[in-house]
């Protein structure tokens, strides 16, 4: 027995990883592999049986799981944010609300020949978007203006709003024809909001309070924090039933917001912990299916499907979105994106038991279609989303966009160059004389600090593609490369390598701590501002099949550094330390040397 518990565990992380590393590979939606992971190990083949595996442990289990996602999503929410997208998130999750959970309980009811109680119910549980499938579409698109906020925010905040509705309405069809049924539920709604407000404040204040005061050790402090979200979750549910959900969720909020402790090492291991949760759980969710749930699935469940994308979210967001500030465009992307994920799946599960044994047999069909639903709306959603980005002008496909960190001369000289090639660039400096050139230079620049997480705020890397820190201290390089990491990637991020000391050793800088190095070994910055200086010049020079980056290499002094190469559909190479470039002809090479004397000053300006 023990060996088959092992093997079932077992079966389920690897199958999870294994599938999420393959969509990587295949550039696919994640869900789409998990899911049909989860069917061919469940109901295909048989040999993984999660209701056998778990029993009487699965909900809790899965209750505890979406717990934790919820609250790694409240993490990523800037309170912030809600300046320009506060009054459009309010509409999206009332009016929005309301209007997806009408017309989706009207189409159960017409199409599916479901009764209005649970038309209704169901109704209410998909009003649910997916944030795990919408936040790594996000991280992916990196979409500007209020669009992309708008989204993460619904996807977070309107999960524990749809568990807590799903209450309301299981309360109202259990109580039947009781007279105060209205009474009890209006009751329970507000029960439901104080006490998830409340003990998810208190969670984060006590996480907060501990870290501040160093009563955690640093080995522990990432246990505790799980330990207190579980906690929080439990004791919510205890006291007033499914507001656990919003409890975890204004944790995340809370303590995402606070400015007395650092959380990022708090943030980075739930975002790890939230991978294996949502691998695991849509595994364990799609095996419990049977093959009899999928041959029930006939043409009203693919029409039921077919409302929900082209009647029930449009129509929310079209009355949502009246008398704002967003163009077309956004509003017809805002339409197109609503995934269901595992918190659809989880509590349809669960209320799908509760109406059966409510005397509603046909709830047990609510399953198989939200797994429908979830399925072709992960599908049609992830497969166009970055398409119809790109078609409405959201998103630059494939952003080459440079970030300097730092505004010094030969760096302004640098970036002019890009520019003038089409290619973005955005410097921020604290140097307020750099800030000053560059502005006259015609370059954007912000005025602030890498690291300040207003700079994050503030800057739109919706065409930027790679950072370059290229300030004198190589403690700023660094923290900077490790702070950006998130946004463009371990192989984005670039900084100067760092100067011999007197007795010839470099810094010894870990790679995990670290950017790639820029350019050469000894181009640190002392090098290149003593080569540079105030009277920089960049050179673009068009490679040929007889004129190649090996025998320019080959004619050049010491004078001059290879920095760039920019292919003809504007794909810059970073040239680094550590990668011999592969040049082709048609390609040009930037690089940087001396102005020479003879120079005239508008030519001087030209080149700045």
């Amino acid at each position: 027995m023990s060996h088959h518990v092992l093997f079932g565990l077992a079966s389920i992380i690897v199958l999870g990883i294994g599938s999420q590393w393959a969509a990587w590979r295949l550039h696919l939606p994640s869900i789409l592999l998990l899911l049909a992971a989860g069917i061919v190990a469940g109901p295909v083949t048989g040999f993984l049986d999660p209701q056998e595996l778990f029993k009487d442990l699965l909900l809790p289990i899965v209750s505890l799981s979406v717990a934790v996602i919820l609250y790694e999503g409240g993490l990523s929410l800037k309170i912030r944010e809600l300046r320009t997208i506060g009054a459009l998130f309010v509409r999206l999750t009332t009016i929005g609300v309301l209007v997806s959970w009408t017309v989706t309980a009207i189409a159960a009811h017409l199409l599916l020949g479901f009764r209005w109680p649970l038309a209704a119910l169901f109704g209410a549980i998909l009003v649910v978007t997916g944030p795990t499938v919408i936040g790594p579409l996000l991280r992916h698109l990196r979409l500007g203006g209020q669009v992309g906020s708008l989204l993460k925010w619904e996807g977070i905040v309107i999960d524990p709003v749809g568990a807590i509705l799903a209450v309301l309405v299981f309360s109202v069809v259990r109580g039947g024809e009781t007279r105060g049924a209205i009474t009890d539920v209006a009751l329970d709604f507000g029960l439901t909001l104080l006490m998830g407000t409340l003990l998810g404040c208190l969670g984060a204040g006590l996480l907060t309070l501990s870290l501040r005061r160093y009563w955690i050790p640093d080995p522990l402090q990432n246990a505790v924090s799980l330990m207190l979200v579980i906690a929080t979750h439990t004791a919510a549910n205890l006291l007033q039933e499914e507001s656990g959900l919003l409890a975890v969720t204004v944790m995340g909020i809370a303590l995402a917001n606070q400015r007395w402790v650092a959380i990022r090492h708090l943030v980075e291991f739930k975002e790890n912990l939230t991978v294996l949760l949502i691998s695991s759980l849509f595994i364990i969710l799609a095996a419990r299916l049977e093959l009899e749930d999928f041959t029930g699935l006939g043409l009203d469940s693919f029409l039921f499907l077919g409302a929900l994308i082209l009647v029930a979210r449009p129509a929310a967001v079209l009355l949502s979105t009246i008398g704002s500030t967003l163009t077309w465009q956004e509003r017809l992307f805002l339409a197109w994106m609503a995934p269901r994920g595992i918190v659809a799946v989880a509590v349809t599960s669960v209320f799908a038991l509760q109406m059966v044994a409510a005397g509603f047999p046909r709830a047990a069909e609510m399953v198989p279609v939200t797994f429908l639903v979830v399925f072709g709306t992960v599908l049609l959603y992830g497969l166009s989303a970055a398409s119809l980005a790109r078609r409405l002008g959201l998103v630059r496909p494939n952003p080459q966009g440079v970030l300097f960190v730092g505004a010094q001369s030969w760096v302004r000289a640098l970036a002019h160059a890009l520019q003038a090639e089409g290619c973005p660039v955005l410097l921020v400096d604290t140097d307020w004389e750099n800030i000053c050139f560059a502005r006259m230079a015609g370059l954007p620049i912000h005025y602030g600090s890498i690291l300040a997480e207003q700079t994050m705020h503030e800057t739109d890397f919706s065409e930027l593609g790679r950072l370059l820190a290229m300030t004198s201290n190589n403690e700023v390089n660094s923290l900077a490369c490790l702070r950006y990491t998130e946004v463009f990637g371990r192989r984005e991020v670039y900084q100067l390598p760092f100067a011999a000391s007197a007795d010839g050793r470099h810094e010894a800088v870990p790679l995990d701590q670290r950017g790639r190095f820029l350019f050469g070994p000894e181009m640190n910055y002392a090098h290149l501002q003593e080569l540079f200086g105030p009277r920089p010049m960049v050179k673009k020079t068009r490679l040929t099949k007889e004129f190649d980056f090996v025998m320019l290499q080959a004619m050049r002094d010491d004078t001059v550094v290879p920095l760039f190469l920019l292919d003809s559909n504007g794909v810059v190479t970073v040239l680094t330390a550590d990668t011999t470039p592969h040049a082709e002809p048609g390609q040009v090479l930037f690089s940087i040397g001396v102005a020479h004397p003879a120079r005239t000053g508008q030519e001087e300006r030209e080149s700045a």
